[in-house]
C-alpha cells in the first residue's frame, strides 16, 4: 500500500469512528444529566473525549501524510505517533475531572434515578463500543497504524467502563447509592491506565526503539549470494514506515559497480520481504576492510 492509500484509509476509519463516538457520547451525557447519574455522565464524557481523540488523530494523519521537505527530510510520519500523545493528554484531563466530581459526590451524595431505560441506553452503547473497538483495532493492525491501535485501546476502555456502570446500576437498585461515585473513581483509574499505555507505545517510536529484529534482517540479507557478512544493523520508525541501515561485506575484489549492484539487490530484497520498510541505506565494505 502506498503512502496516499495508507493515510486515506486511516483518515476514513477515524471519521467513521468519530461519528459513532459522538452519537454514543451524546446519548450517555443527556441521559446521565436527566437521571442525575454521575457514573453515566462520567462515561459519557469519556466517550466524548473518544471523539476528540479522533479529531486529533485526523489532524495528525493529515500532517503525517505530507511528503518530505528540506526540514523534515525523512518525512512527517512521526506526527501520527505524536498525535497519540495528544490523545493520552486528553485522557488525563478527563481523569482529573471525573475524580473531582466523584470526590464531591462522596461529600454530597445523591441517589440517581435508575430505570429500565438506563440499562437499555448503556447496553446499546456497550454493543456499539464493542463493534467500534474491534473494527478499529482490526484495521489498525492490518495497516500497522499506531494512531488506530491507540484509539482502539481508548475505545476499548469504554467497554470496560460501560460494564462497570451497569454493575453500579445493579448495586444502586439494591440500595447502595455510594457505589455511583466509586464506579466513577474506577472509571478514572481505567482512563489513566489507558493514557499510560498510549504514552509507552508512542514513546518507543519517538525514541527510535528498533521495530525490527536484527536477526530477521540479517537472515534476509544473507540470502544474497554476494554478501559474505551483514552487521551494524539498525532500524527505526513507526511499524508502517520503517527505515533501515546496515553494513554488508563483499569480496575485496568486487568492483565499485558490482558493490553498487549488490546494494540495490539488498535493498530490493528487504523491501519485498518486509513491505513496511520505507528506505534502506546499505554500506558496502570489502572483506579486508576494518569495521
Amino acid at each position: 500500500m502506498n503512502h496516499q492509500s495508507y493515510y486515506t484509509s486511516v483518515k476514513r476509519i477515524l471519521i467513521i469512528v468519530l461519528v459513532l463516538n459522538i452519537g454514543v457520547a451524546l446519548a450517555k451525557i443527556i441521559y446521565g444529566y436527566w437521571t442525575n447519574s454521575l457514573s453515566i455522565i462520567s462515561d459519557g464524557f469519556h466517550s466524548l473525549f473518544d471523539g476528540t481523540s479522533n479529531v486529533i488523530g485526523i489532524i495528525g494523519i493529515t500532517i503525517a501524510s505530507r511528503p518530505p521537505d528540506k526540514i523534515h527530510t525523512y518525512g512527517h510520519e512521526k506526527f501520527e505517533t505524536f498525535a497519540s500523545l495528544g490523545i493520552a493528554f486528553l485522557l488525563f484531563i478527563t481523569c482529573f475531572e471525573i475524580l473531582q466530581s466523584a470526590v464531591g459526590r462522596f461529600y454530597h451524595p445523591e441517589i440517581p434515578d435508575i430505570t429500565i431505560l438506563s440499562f437499555l441506553i448503556m447496553g446499546i452503547t456497550l454493543i456499539i463500543n464493542l463493534v467500534v473497538s474491534w473494527y478499529e483495532n482490526r484495521e489498525g493492525e492490518k495497516l500497522k497504524s499506531t494512531i488506530l491501535v491507540a484509539d482502539a485501546r481508548h475505545t476499548r476502555s469504554d467497554v470496560y467502563v460501560s460494564i462497570a456502570v451497569i454493575l453500579g446500576f445493579i448495586a444502586i437498585q439494591m440500595g447502595f447509592s455510594i457505589v455511583d461515585p466509586i464506579i466513577a473513581v474506577i472509571i478514572a483509574v481505567l482512563i489513566a491506565k489507558m493514557g499510560i499505555q498510549i504514552i509507552k507505545s508512542s514513546s518507543s517510536i519517538l525514541l527510535d526503539t528498533a521495530p525490527l529484529d536484527e536477526e530477521t534482517i540479517r537472515s534476509i540479507v544473507n540470502k544474497v549470494p554476494e554478501v559474505k557478512e551483514c552487521h551494524r544493523i539498525r532500524s527505526r520508525g513507526p511499524p508502517s514506515h520503517i527505515f533501515v541501515d546496515l553494513h554488508v561485506t563483499l569480496e575485496s575484489s568486487s568492483s565499485l559497480s558490482k558493490a553498487h549492484e549488490v546494494a540495490h539487490i539488498v535493498e530490493d530484497k528487504l523491501k519485498s520481504s518486509i513491505p513496511e520498510i520505507e528506505d534502506v541505506v546499505v554500506h558496502v565494505e570489502g572483506e579486508s576492510d576494518n569495521f
